[in-house]
């Protein structure tokens, strides 16, 4: 039976922090904007670690861009996560847009559609 908070849980949980912090402190790259870490998932082995942000009002073309330049970073923030981080070996950092917030703006946006038109022809 597994551990219901195993290993890579607590590790996935620890490096999202410390991400956080080294792209809020460390990392001075002017062109990053407001990056917002949501998620890290951890292979079993530790051995990768796919990265979900989200970055505050960007378009499809500053999303892709922004992708790029932290897969760029990578090496540089995940020699600082080394020194930050008690582990023997660090995960591979790959980062990924996470696009369920904007998704999830555009139910919300359909939802309410829907429900101002079920009400128009009531008030007629």
């Amino acid at each position: 039976m597994a551990k219901e908070f195993g290993r890579s849980a607590r590790v996935s949980s620890e490096m999202q922090k410390e991400l956080s912090f080294i792209l809020q402190r460390i990392v001075k790259d002017y062109r990053l904007g407001f990056v917002t870490i949501n998620e890290v998932v951890l292979t079993k082995d530790l051995a990768v670690a796919k990265i979900y942000f989200t970055v505050l009002n960007a378009d499809a073309d500053g999303k892709k861009s922004h992708v790029k330049k932290l897969n760029q970073l990578a090496p540089v923030i995940r020699h600082e996560l080394a020194q930050r981080m008690m582990l023997r070996h660090i995960s591979e950092l790959r980062f990924l847009y996470d696009d369920s917030f904007d998704t999830g703006m555009r139910v919300a946006e359909l939802l309410s559609d829907i429900d101002k038109t079920d009400k128009d022809p009531e008030q007629e």
